[in-house]
C-alpha cells in the first residue's frame, strides 16, 4: 500500500522554477531560458523531504511542461541529467 501523500507541484514563473511544498519544506527544480531552450540549472529537495521521489515528481512536471511547449532541455544539474538518462522518454527533448 501507498502511504505517500500526493505532491502537488507549482509552476512560479517569477522565480523560474518548478516548487512543492511538503510538510512545510520547500523543494525546487530551477531554470532559466535560453531562447527555445529550458536549462535546468538545479534542483534541490530538503533532507527532511528526501527519500520520496519529490525530486521525480519537480523534473517530471518541468519535462514534461517542456515538451508540451516545443522547448529543447539541457541538463545543467546532474540530477536532471542522470534522470533523463534514465528515462528514455525524456531523451528527445535534450538539446
Amino acid at each position: 500500500m501507498n502511504d505517500k501523500p500526493p505532491v502537488t507541484v507549482w509552476h512560479n514563473t517569477a522565480a523560474q522554477r518548478y516548487e512543492a511544498t511538503v510538510d512545510g519544506f520547500l523543494a525546487e527544480c530551477d531554470y532559466v531560458r535560453e531562447g527555445g531552450r529550458l536549462v535546468l540549472t538545479h534542483t534541490y529537495v530538503p533532507p527532511e523531504m528526501r527519500g520520496r521521489g519529490i525530486a521525480e515528481v519537480l523534473v517530471r512536471a518541468a519535462l514534461d511542461d517542456a515538451r508540451a511547449e516545443g522547448s529543447k532541455v539541457v541538463p545543467a544539474c546532474s540530477y536532471v541529467a542522470t534522470f533523463i538518462k534514465r528515462h528514455a522518454e525524456y531523451q528527445s527533448l535534450l538539446a
